[in-house]
């Protein structure tokens, strides 16, 4: 095959340019620190010397690793504080508190505990502006009432408060 000093000069512009784009790009991405994240299109090309055990796109039996759990900080959450914690049957009591990773508008509702389930009350507020909420209830059963506020359609519940009913 033969090959012009056209062709020749070409090939080596388009080199240089590619080696100038590059070296741009990932000089950039040293400069903000940043990692390249592989795309979704990439795929790797088998290696036919790795067993199925050592590459695991090859072995569809192999389990995927579990994500990582929300640490403790990321998880919502729900505090709870009552104004009286020793009324009379059907005097009101008010629960304030706080949330954390619930958005504005979220429900609420109060719960007692009975027989050891958690049964909802009438009582429910919605996450203020904030992160904040206020709920009123009329306690009606005499006795300890265990009481916890829970957010409605989660799992996230506040530390149960114990309210003195006589």
């Amino acid at each position: 095959m033969h090959t012009t000093q056209r062709q020749i000069s070409r090939a080596l512009a388009a080199g240089a340019l590619s080696v100038a784009l590059l070296s741009a790009g990932s000089a950039g991405a040293f400069a903000t620190g940043a990692k390249p994240a592989p795309s979704p299109t990439m795929s790797a090309k088998p290696n036919p010397m790795q067993s199925p055990k050592q590459n695991p796109q090859q072995n569809p039996k192999q389990s995927p690793k579990p994500s990582p759990k929300p640490s403790p900080s990321t998880m919502p959450s729900i505090s709870v504080k009552a104004d009286n914690t020793s009324v009379h049957v059907g005097d009101p009591v008010t629960f304030t508190g706080r949330t954390s990773g619930l958005k504005v508008g979220w429900p609420l509702v109060l719960q007692h505990q009975v027989g050891g389930k958690w049964i909802p009350l009438k009582a429910t507020a919605k996450v203020k502006n904030g992160s904040s909420y206020s709920l009123t209830a009329k306690l009606n059963n005499p006795g300890p009432e265990h009481l916890r506020v829970s957010a409605v359609g989660k799992k996230v519940y506040s530390p149960t408060v114990t309210v003195n009913v006589s």
